[in-house]
């Protein structure tokens, strides 16, 4: 990784909008590694933990494997309460739509689960709005919770959706999922003008926002993960400046996120240089801007509170 860079503006509070934890053979990345990250000087005050099927329930209904996360990570992050960051302030689980009305004991049992922290749930995939789909997903506007979409279709299709359920907070993860943008993607200018399409059309829809991040996943075609010497934030702001003024011009300062996908962006950059290179993209902003793109947005997408 880059050498540790000096923290610019270490006061700004900041919500990390999106990250993992997980036990996995080989593969630690709990409260523990996560706030090492923070260590690093930027002040990050509240997480929002996103799914990512770790210590799934092993007995009872299949449905409700999925509750075992959210109670996983709500007794890990609990001692975090009292402290400077707050882990997974938010917790964000998943559930399966397709069970109709029969999905309202799964929300329930997350939000029971969750003990105050359960806000929604993310469905991974090309997900077809069936009837029965569409059943399962009205549970969501019933019991307040919001939907992080993670889609491998098209941005079109989570459009669709936004306009279908206006009265549900549609969360557009990572600036539009997988979709291959980068310099070194395939087709590159071909897939820039069809993502820039795809968030003018959603950014029409008033119940969605986007998430700015990810980017360091291989998918998306910068070629960091790849390289030996990573960017630091002043190449990396470069690059990546362009998309977030595409996020901003078309969702606004006010329906914007930044989110750091760790551990899965850690291959291609340290949680110190991301945050100074959001910081550096954002230079220009006014205060009330940087305010609500480091912190107020997450906490207000994603209901925080204190």
């Amino acid at each position: 990784m880059t050498e540790q860079e000096q923290i610019i503006n270490p006061e700004q509070p900041i919500c990390d909008a999106h990250h993992h934890l997980w036990d996995r053979p080989g593969d630690r990345y709990l409260v523990e590694e996560f706030l090492r990250e923070t260590i690093g000087g930027h002040n990050i005050v509240k997480s929002v933990f996103v799914g990512c099927k770790t210590m799934y329930r092993q007995d009872g209904p299949p449905e409700m494997s999925p509750v075992g996360e959210t109670e996983f990570i709500e007794r890990i992050t609990a001692p975090t309460r009292t402290g400077k960051t707050k882990v997974a302030a938010g917790i964000v689980g998943t559930a399966d739509l397709t069970l109709g009305a029969a999905v309202a004991p799964v929300l329930e049992a997350h939000i029971a689960a969750g003990k105050g922290r359960f806000r929604g749930i993310r469905v991974i995939g090309n997900w077809k709005v069936n009837p029965k789909w569409r059943e399962g997903f009205n549970y969501l506007e019933k019991y307040g919770l919001s939907f992080d979409a993670f889609n491998t279709g098209t941005l079109s299709e989570v459009a669709e959706l936004a306009r279908t359920f206006p009265d549900t907070t549609i969360i557009l993860n990572h600036i539009g999922g997988v979709l291959p943008i980068g310099p070194f993607a395939p087709d590159h200018e071909r897939m820039v003008a069809e993502w820039r399409r795809g968030i003018e059309e959603l950014s029409s829809c008033p119940n969605a926002v986007i998430k700015f991040g990810g980017l360091g996943m291989r998918t998306f075609g910068f070629g960091w993960a790849e390289r030996e010497t990573k960017p630091d934030s002043i190449e990396m702001a470069k690059i990546v400046k362009p998309y977030f003024m595409d996020c901003v011009e078309n969702f606004g300062a006010d329906r914007c996120l930044f989110e750091s996908n760790f551990p899965p962006d850690r291959v291609s950059y340290s949680y110190t240089v991301l945050w100074n290179a959001f910081k550096r993209i954002t230079k220009d902003f006014s205060p009330d801007e940087q305010a609500a793109l480091f912190c107020s947005n997450a906490a207000r997408v994603y209901r925080l509170g204190d």
